[in-house]
């Protein structure tokens, strides 16, 4: 899949690359509490990332790389808000 941001009552809050549809639900389900935080009545929805959030995920990745990790490793990161 290509990168995904995850948006909290249409913020975005972090931009992940799940394998496929499976694992991004996965991801949501796992990460509710967590993402949800600080909105615990907060909506969670979810877009291709836009030429912006792609960039930080591939900087994310590229440093990622540069420490030794695998590509397949590297799930994704926060964004700031």
């Amino acid at each position: 899949m290509l990168p995904t941001t995850i948006l909290i009552d249409d913020t975005p809050r972090c931009v992940v690359r799940p394998t496929d549809t499976k694992d991004l639900n996965r991801f949501l389900r796992n990460a509710k509490a967590l993402l949800l935080a600080e909105r615990p009545e907060g909506k969670i929805t979810h877009r291709t990332a836009n030429e912006a959030e792609n960039g930080r995920w591939r900087d994310g990745l590229a440093l990622h790389t540069a420490w030794g990790g695998a590509e397949e490793d590297f799930f994704g990161l926060p964004l700031p808000g």
